[in-house]
């Protein structure tokens, strides 16, 4: 059984699919590995490395593509090298099936399995497989450690002779995986910490954080089956927009989480709620990628209004590779041991298996 991965454009993702802890258990497991020459060197994986742990590394990238079994990348691969893959191959990835359906379709027509790992069902057999929650743990945190470094202010209260240095209050916009991990980090460097989210059984998490929850008065409690937060009705949208007008008038940074799964990112933040923000505080918006939850908020740019600043990234775990490729690559093992039938040696796509059924693009 071969597997491989396909070096990403890095100028857009540095992070990998295979590491060289993960090729180990790979080969271990009885997989063939091969990878393109050069593929960890900007993480300082040398292709060395790799060899170590019996990685074929190869020079021409056509040359993986033409007996593989499965392709274990990023992202959805550029599409020269998809035209390059083969029937019956399996790609499994972050494949973001809601934008790229057309070059999904093509590719099932091909006959080729596609997994879409952001499509894991929330059980907790998946857990060791959960690509979204891994991730989102860093991208809380660093979203965080960057805006508290354009805040030109302390972030803990100190107490000096001279006076006293009020603490940073700090408003985190969705309580997920993100979200409460923004929360612990702004809370563990001395911040005042606010967080709002839809779904009311996030109320616990927060306040088991150290962070204070608020809500609407009548909220409902808005989340799916699976978890994830569902949109607000306009009456409920209308009284948390009057609760943020308030709050951001005394808030330094926030820290923006709340996605829906496959649609654009709701705008929270309006302008007049920027207008009445203080001058110098700090809007960082993690779901600038699907146009952000505030207004005015561009990927990778840093916007002035009114002396506040909006800044998000289109992919901040650009700024911690290495940690993200590490958990990243080992959800990756995890799900390919779930596929793999251990004793015939190949690719088993059973769909009364939960986590298949729900991953495979159909």
């Amino acid at each position: 059984m071969k597997i491989i991965s396909l070096s990403e454009n890095k100028d857009i993702e540095k992070r990998i699919a295979i590491t060289p802890e993960t090729s180990k258990k790979y080969i271990s497991a009885g997989f063939d590995v091969s990878l393109p020459q050069g593929y960890g060197d900007h993480l300082g994986y040398t292709d060395s490395e790799y060899k170590s742990h019996g990685v074929n590394i190869v020079q021409n990238e056509k040359d993986l593509l033409n007996s593989t079994n499965i392709i274990v990348q990023l992202g959805l691969p550029s599409d020269d090298k998809l035209s390059q893959f083969k029937e019956k191959q399996n790609l499994i990835g972050i494949l973001n099936p809601f934008i790229n359906k057309e070059k999904l379709d093509n590719l099932k027509k091909k006959g080729i399995n596609n997994f879409s790992l952001e499509l894991l069902p929330r059980i907790t057999r998946a857990q060791s497989m959960d690509i979204l929650s891994s991730q989102a743990n860093l991208a809380g945190y660093k979203a965080v450690i960057e805006s508290f470094a354009h805040f030109e202010k302390a972030i803990p209260m100190m107490m000096t002779a001279a006076g006293t240095v009020p603490a940073a209050k700090v408003l985190v916009v969705g309580a997920g995986v993100a979200g409460l991990q923004a929360i612990a980090t702004a809370k563990r460097m001395g911040a005042i910490v606010f967080a709002t989210d839809v779904r009311m059984a996030s109320k616990e998490q927060v306040e088991s954080l150290g962070g204070k929850f608020l809500t609407v008065e009548g909220a409902e409690n808005l989340e799916t089956e699976g978890g994830y937060a569902k949109e607000a009705s306009e009456d409920f949208k209308k009284k948390q927009e009057d609760l943020l007008s308030e709050t951001l008038k005394k808030i330094d940074i926030v820290i923006c989480t709340a996605l829906i799964p496959g649609k654009k990112a709701p705008i929270i933040i309006k302008e007049h709620m920027i207008k009445n923000m203080q001058p110098g505080s700090i809007i960082y918006d993690l779901a600038a990628v699907q146009g952000g939850n505030t207004m005015f908020c561009e990927a990778d740019k840093i916007i002035n209004k009114n002396g506040v600043k909006i800044m998000g990234e289109s992919n901040i775990l650009n700024r911690l590779p290495i940690s993200a490729s590490t958990l990243y690559a080992k959800n990756i093992f995890n799900f390919v041991m779930n596929l793999f039938d251990k004793e015939k040696k190949e690719i088993n796509i059973n769909l009364e298996d939960e986590i298949i059924d729900k991953t495979i693009i159909k």
